[in-house]
């Protein structure tokens, strides 16, 4: 597969950009990898699963969460604010399978927990990691490329 980032080096650096406004957005950093993790899962991107749960641990994340990342529901192991971006991020990154879109009880779930910058970011994000899984996913970027 081509090396679309080296190749379309415009558009890497502007998902790049993307990244460094995310860091400094005020959504917490551990919120963040979550979110990039659960994306990762739904979209089967390995490349994203495995970079974001390195991440996580590295940041100090329990095995134990991780682990519970893909059944986050049923795992006693996240916040509300927490169990609210996971909402957001699934219903975000399956939107193809509701046709109203995010669900309002999922939006005021997350607006609940998010002040409106941040709840903004947090969409960014989301669409971020949308965008990272379907470019590694389309080029079979294998797990542990990025080390």
């Amino acid at each position: 597969m081509a090396d679309v980032y080296r190749l379309a080096g415009g558009g890497y650096q502007a998902l790049a950009a993307m990244e460094q406004f995310l860091q400094g957005s005020g959504v917490p950093r551990h919120i963040l990898e979550l979110v990039r993790l659960r994306t990762g899962q739904i979209n089967g991107c390995a490349t994203c699963v495995d970079l974001h749960a390195h991440r996580s641990h590295e940041a100090g994340e329990s095995n134990e969460r991780l682990w519970a990342v893909a059944a986050w529901r049923e795992a006693p192991y996240f916040t509300d604010q927490e169990r609210a971006a996971l909402a957001l991020t699934e219903a975000a990154t399956r939107i193809a399978d509701n046709p109203d879109g995010v669900p309002d009880e999922i939006w005021e779930q997350a607006a609940k927990h998010f002040d409106e910058s941040s709840l903004a970011a947090l969409v960014m994000a989301i669409a971020s990691a949308n965008a990272w899984n379907r470019i590694n996913v389309t080029t079979r970027r294998t797990a542990g490329s990025y080390r």
